[in-house]
């Protein structure tokens, strides 16, 4: 192993420019690619929120810089400040980034990405002033440990990259799992076009083939004849956590955590990565009557109004603050989890909120005022059938990336530290 400064391995490190907002030159019929922080962290990126002309390019000092850049956050208070990503096309960025174009001839872009991703802390602690921002020198300055040998910098990446390329495919696999689950529950529940079975519909679709449709005053709309609009808590359990501090103790111990909001995805299901785990005495007194069951669903009572996500398989997991979990009983669960994301729940939401003198909050009593609708049992029963299966495997890739993410970070350090090679790394 060797140290060099990054500068040292670099063809170019420089931050980027925002064009003048005033002049639409520089924003109309945008074609180039214009990069935020806030979009940087994840591994790749590809395509970006916003673009700019090429009279921007042409007529300010704004840069292109080159696929397999990396670009590292200077700024953000929150975690954004050091996150870094691979530029999959030329694109330009704002100055809030830093952009590093790697000598491929010196160090393989990849390795360096890697590296620096073992560096977060140390990178956001460089920062300085009064908003804790980093600078251009503090990046150029930054001492990168790397194998002499390009070959082995390249395999020590390879390895890494294997494994983010199967949590990459898994994250695809499961939003055309989300895609299809949420067409399925569409086209039955709010188009009505299910599979009518009875002597008159012989198994054409519902609504389209003329079945009788009748008036909820509840929802405002139509449902099917013979279906029913019922409080939440007819099927379901509301299970509110404690409002007591939570305990200080993180990390004691693997078997005993509490759910905390940032572990609810925003695709419904749990993040099992981000564990509060706590002691056991503390997890008995924290969970005495908050203990999540399989197929429970936790809903985020503020920050993240009505976030949800279904508890997946029997867990040793209590509920933190401001989460609420709501527990189905006389109800199929998988259909009651795909009624969450449906409109008339969310539009019942947005009416049930808490408007607080500070911030908006989306409490117990909000979720109890809750209507569900309920088809006849045949279709509900039907509809769980098909459904379970698209969730469960959704659920499952998200423990085996769980076990690869695992994986992943217990190698990155050691493959940068020298503790484990890859052929002949050294």
């Amino acid at each position: 192993m060797t140290t060099k400064l990054l500068s040292e391995i670099s063809t170019n490190i420089s931050s980027g420019l925002t064009p003048l907002r005033s002049n639409a030159e520089f924003w109309e019929n945008g074609t180039i690619p214009w990069l935020k922080t806030e979009q940087l962290g994840e591994k790749y990126i590809y395509e970006t929120n916003e673009h700019i002309s090429e009279a921007a390019l042409k007529k300010t000092s704004i840069k292109l810089f080159p696929e397999n850049s990396l670009s590292i956050a200077m700024y953000g208070e929150g975690k954004t400040r050091g996150n870094l990503s691979i530029l999959k096309e030329a694109m330009a960025t704002n100055q809030a980034c830093c952009n590093v174009a790697i000598d491929p001839e010196k160090a393989d872009f990849e390795y360096v990405y890697y590296f620096l991703k073992t560096q977060y802390d140390k990178l956001r602690n460089l920062s300085s002033g009064v908003r804790k921002n980093l600078n251009s020198n503090d990046i150029k300055n930054y001492p990168i440990r790397l194998p002499v040998n390009l070959d082995s910098q390249k395999k020590i990446a390879n390895v890494l990259k294997a494994l983010d390329k199967k949590i990459e495919l898994n994250n695809r696999i499961n939003a055309e799992l989300e895609a299809l689950a949420k067409t399925l529950y569409d086209y039955w529940f709010v188009q009505f076009d299910f599979p009518d079975d009875s002597p008159q519909g012989q198994g054409k679709p519902y609504k389209t083939s003329g079945g009788k449709m009748v008036y909820n005053p509840t929802l405002k709309r139509e449902i099917p004849q013979g279906w029913d609009v019922r409080p939440i808590t007819d099927c379901c359990d509301i299970v509110d956590c404690l409002h007591s501090k939570k305990p200080e103790q993180n990390f004691v111990s693997p078997d005993y955590f509490l759910l905390q909001l940032e572990n609810i995805r925003d695709d419904g299901l749990i993040d099992v990565n981000s564990k509060y785990f706590v002691s056991q005495e503390d997890y008995a007194n924290w969970t005495s009557r908050i203990e999540v069951k399989k197929h429970d669903v936790v809903m985020t009572n503020a920050g993240r109004i009505a976030a949800f996500a279904q508890i997946p398989f029997e867990v040793k997991c209590g509920i933190g603050r401001n989460i609420t979990a709501i527990r189905p009983h006389d109800i199929c669960p998988n259909y009651f989890f795909s009624c969450l994301s449906g409109f008339d729940i969310q539009s019942q939401i947005l009416t049930n909120l808490d408007h607080g003198a500070f911030f908006k909050s989306f409490n117990v009593k909000g979720i109890k005022a809750l209507n569900i609708v309920r088809p006849s049992d045949e279709i509900e029963e039907e509809f769980e059938k098909l459904v379970s299966p698209i969730i469960e495997k959704r659920q499952k890739a998200i423990l085996e990336n769980h076990r690869l993410i695992n994986l992943r970070d217990w190698l990155l350090p050691m493959l940068m530290n020298g503790q484990v090679t890859v052929g002949e790394a050294s």
